[in-house]
């Protein structure tokens, strides 16, 4: 084991991934102080028609592998998204998933976490 009391936790964003993902799959890879990190992996999945994202904290969310376009409420047009690319979206500001990739499996890493003084996820 490497680490003293906590072990030290070794992995990799591109391995382990389901064969086959009905739906966008996400795990959290770390939480803790108001935080949370996730690895997120789309299939040529994109958000019900319909649905939006509405959250009460920041998100932090780039793309390390793959292709997306995120839409955001009012907005005429998406914004695309790949590898390299990342968004800071503030708390409550409406979005969606609009398209991801068919033929290659999109890897987001997303970072959610709050403003001083409010309580922790």
């Amino acid at each position: 084991m490497i680490g003293g009391v906590w072990p030290v936790i070794v992995g990799n964003l591109f391995d382990d991934v389901p064969e086959t993902l009905r739906a966008e799959w996400t795990e959290v890879l770390a939480r803790g102080g108001g935080a949370r990190v996730e690895r997120i992996v789309s299939r040529g999945h994109s958000s019900p028609e319909g649905f939006w994202y509405d959250q009460d904290a920041w998100e932090w969310v780039t793309v390390v592998k793959g292709r997306a376009r995120v839409m955001f409420e009012g907005e005429r047009d998406s914004v695309s998204l790949g590898p390299g690319d990342h968004l800071t979206i503030p708390p409550r500001t409406r979005h969606r998933v609009q398209w991801t990739d068919p033929d290659e499996d999109t890897v987001w890493v997303a970072v959610h976490y709050l403003e001083a003084g409010t309580p922790e996820l």
